[in-house]
């Protein structure tokens, strides 16, 4: 058995090709260019260099951009002031607030103070909402990007087992309910969690995005199954996941590269999202 890397690279160019065409039928039926407004607070190295790679994605697929930077002890009350000007802005399809934010500014705060309909990330209470319920629509794009990569592999979800690192807010959570959405057996593993093998070992999928290099090695997984590896993690020797990428070579079946594998996609997925907001607020304006 050959392990097949999966390079999100290859399935995020066939997706920007159908977002092009939505973002040019947009231009034609309403007359607005779409926008979308980013919020970034401090300078994170990491979110700056995500930030540069998803503009130059809105400038391929025919997406305008608006950057505001804001000083690190910008308080809480004012990023949200801030917010809501763009929410009721016409001219402004979409918002995002890029993560991390400082620890004192609350992070469900904000994204409680985001217009739902230009929700791009799909992280206000009630989009998260209905992703938990199943009534899918602006969805959280990293848990989105894997469920594109299963997509293309192609792998049906329903009865198999399913073991999810990350019990975040913003992957693990939403993950799981997307994985249950489609009938799947879902575990989740996190730091508390005292022996993650016994959840591994039995899984078809294991998605991790622990931040923890080397944390899976072949022994954590069965073979032939599907290893997806979220994490970004910066070293002296480059970027690397919580895979052991050398260990699972010809032992599980399909394995996410990193850097190169999930990144693409998830970029992709938050241009998927920027298409329904576009649609959201123009209906909402007209």
């Amino acid at each position: 058995m050959k392990t097949e890397l999966i390079y999100g690279k290859n399935i995020a160019q066939r997706m920007k090709k159908t977002i092009i065409e939505d973002v040019k039928l947009f231009i034609d039926q309403t007359g607005f260019t779409p926008r979308i407004c980013t919020f970034m607070v401090g300078d994170d190295k990491p979110s700056q260099m995500y930030m540069e790679l998803r503009k130059k994605s809105c400038d391929l697929v025919g997406i305008d951009t608006e950057r505001i930077v804001l000083d690190e002890e910008v308080s809480e009350k004012d990023l949200i002031e801030l917010i809501k000007k763009k929410n009721i802005q016409e001219n402004i399809h979409g918002i995002l607030v890029q993560l991390p934010l400082p620890d004192h500014i609350s992070t469900s705060n904000v994204f409680e103070n985001i217009n739902p309909c230009k929700d791009v990330e799909g992280l206000t209470p009630y989009n998260m909402g209905k992703t938990l319920i199943g009534d899918e629509y602006l969805v959280p794009c990293t848990p989105l990007a894997v469920l594109r990569i299963l997509e293309h592999i192609p792998f049906d979800l329903m009865g198999k087992n399913v073991t999810i690192i990350n019990h975040s807010p913003i992957v693990g959570k939403p993950l799981a309910a997307l994985c249950l959405n489609r009938n799947a057996t879902v575990s989740v593993c996190h730091v508390y969690t005292d022996d993650i093998m016994p959840f591994t070992k039995n899984a078809d999928v294991v998605i991790t995005a622990a931040g923890v290099p080397g944390l899976i090695t072949a022994n954590h997984v069965k073979k032939e199954s599907i290893v997806i590896d979220v994490s970004i993690v910066k070293t002296d020797n480059g970027v690397i996941g919580d895979v052991d990428a050398d260990s699972m070579v010809n032992h599980c079946l399909f394995l996410t590269p990193v850097p190169g594998g999930v990144g693409p996609v998830t970029v992709a997925c938050a241009l998927e999202n920027m298409v329904k907001t576009m649609n959201l607020t123009s209906k909402v304006l007209v």
